[in-house]
């Protein structure tokens, strides 16, 4: 199980190597993909984003992502 400070660097990573009007869409993968292990955890979403050291509104982004969780899979170019 990976620590918040790995999730959060992977946060970063995805945020900073998104294209530009791609990056919203990557925090909502970063949920989809991370949710279970996020929640085993006992980790939150605002841990996740103050972590990165990225904008406090992101934490609602990737809540949303862990909530879409139940319904979506991430393409397997973009699985782990």
């Amino acid at each position: 199980m990976r620590s918040l400070d790995e999730l959060s660097g992977i946060f970063r990573r995805m945020y900073d190597s998104a294209l530009v009007g791609e990056r919203v869409a990557n925090v909502h993968l970063l949920g989809i993909k991370y949710a279970a292990e996020i929640r085993s955890a006992g980790f939150t979403a605002g841990g996740i984003v103050r972590g990165s050291g990225l904008r406090r509104s992101y934490q609602l982004e990737v809540s949303t992502g862990m909530n879409l969780a139940k319904y979506a899979a991430p393409l397997p170019r973009f699985a782990d």
